[in-house]
């Protein structure tokens, strides 16, 4: 595709969709490609998660065989499931082989096991054939599970001239040469090679005389995420994996890294919002409700708590009807301040900030809930004095305020620390589960602490 293509600014609108919607009824086709080889891949993959299924078969069959691979890449992945059912084994292995092998294995990897070893079995390129079924053997949460076997390497025996000339024949099986790896006769990662440094060395040199030894690497069976911090700390466009015997098995590039940041940040947000599952607005009621249902069942559960706690201060309620009234208000300052407390925490532990021990974090959680605590005591202190003219009430309401705060700043900071050391994904901790808690603990300290208070002025 041009550069210019790659430029076009692609707007989606009702009018394109209709165009194309009609293009594929009268079936003109000549029209139709021309329309669709103004836009890039990414683009018509948009277009085609408008169509109906008829519509969207159609078109692909219309595209050439490369477009066909890059489109099904950025379709959506449950119109890319009902179009792989409407193409045939031999269809969809044709277009696997237009593909880099992480995506190709991605692709295999959504089908039934059965599919896959049909559509397997028609791909031609036996090569190619080995290095897709060697990516599925991986978890896909793993560094093997996103790598890519398209790679430039060199041997550290290879003369640069030598060296000049079987990258030309490697580079054209990469789509973007990030960096020229160097390994050794038993095929091991030992160092990366700088192009600057390969242009200007004199070709009878050794790849050995001008390599450079330091190179970042990952091993296969990493966590993706772990991955994810490495590149990301480095800065790194690309980086190798290896195995157990520092064998270089391929790369994972940068835009994987981002499609996984990007499925990680969805699925914390998806925590934090107390759905419990991968969904999306599409999905089904069903689906909807198995996601969401779990976290709601337990705001009821704290719901009830909380009432319980308040049915037991009852007798403080016909006395002390004022604090019935600023119930509400500790609630939702204990789940405010506990969020607050733990978005910090999860997010720092993302990226790798969240430094020191688990005790020092709770100190200065606490010194800084005290802090905020004590300034918004003292807003409340004068509200509650001046409006009711009640000093004991007024004290009561406030120390109870901060002692709350101090609490759920604490449960708060805690909860993801103790989570993400068990090896559970601290999000859950940003979401129902901390508001909750702290909603429930934070009504009965509030009732249990102005009571007190209360009771030694009377």
């Amino acid at each position: 595709m041009s550069e210019e293509k790659e430029n076009i600014q692609f707007q989606l609108t009702d009018e394109l969709i209709e165009q194309v919607e009609l293009l594929v009824e009268e079936k003109k086709d000549k029209e139709l490609q021309a329309l669709l080889n103004e836009f890039h891949y990414a683009d018509i993959a948009e277009i085609l998660d408008e169509l109906n299924l008829e519509e969207a078969i159609y078109v692909i069959k219309l595209l050439d065989s490369e477009t066909t691979s890059d489109v099904l890449t950025e379709l959506d992945e449950d119109n890319r499931e009902k179009v792989l059912k409407n193409l045939s084994a031999k269809e969809i292995a044709e277009e696997i082989e237009e593909l880099d092998t992480d995506d190709a294995a991605d692709i295999i990897s959504e089908l039934p096991e059965e599919r896959q070893q049909e559509v397997i079995s028609k791909i031609e390129d036996e090569e190619h054939k080995a290095e897709i079924t060697e990516l599925l053997t991986y978890d896909e949460d793993t560094a093997g599970g996103l790598m890519a076997k398209e790679l430039v390497k060199v041997y550290e025996t290879w003369t640069v001239a030598g060296c000049l000339r079987r990258i030309r024949g490697q580079a054209k099986e990469v789509t973007r040469v990030h960096s020229i790896y160097v390994v050794d006769k038993q095929e091991k990662l030992i160092g990366r090679l700088s192009l600057k440094d390969l242009i200007v060395a004199k070709n009878e040199k050794k790849i050995a005389d001008i390599y450079i030894s330091n190179v970042d690497y990952v091993k296969v069976h990493d966590d993706v995420e772990d991955v994810a911090k490495i590149m990301a700390k480095y800065d790194l466009e690309a980086i190798p994996v290896v195995d157990e015997n520092q064998i270089l098995l391929g790369r994972i590039t940068i835009d994987d890294i981002v499609d996984v940041l990007k499925e990680e940040a969805d699925k914390d947000y998806q925590l934090a919002a107390g759905i419990t599952q991968d969904v999306e607005a599409d999905d089904s009621i069903i689906e909807l409700t198995r996601a969401r249902l779990p976290w709601l069942v337990l705001g009821l559960v704290g719901g009830i708590g909380a009432f319980l706690i308040m049915e037991g201060f009852q007798e403080s309620f016909k006395e002390k009807a004022i604090l019935f009234f600023f119930t509400p208000l500790i609630a939702a300052m204990a789940g405010n301040v506990g969020v607050q407390s733990s978005a910090i925490i999860v997010q720092g532990l993302a990226n790798n900030d969240v430094k020191g021990s688990i005790n020092s974090r709770l100190i200065k959680e606490m010194l800084l809930a005290t802090l905020n605590g004590m300034i918004l005591a003292i807003f409340l202190f004068l509200f509650v004095w001046f409006y009711k003219g009640e000093f004991d009430k007024a004290i009561a309401i406030s120390i109870s305020l901060v002692v709350v705060i101090i609490v759920a700043g604490i449960i708060g900071t805690f909860v993801p620390l103790f989570l993400n050391k068990r090896g559970v994904d601290p999000a859950i901790a940003t979401g129902p589960f901390i508001t909750t808690s702290n909603d429930i603990l934070g009504i009965l300290l509030y009732f249990w602490i102005a009571e007190l208070i209360i009771g030694l002025y009377n």
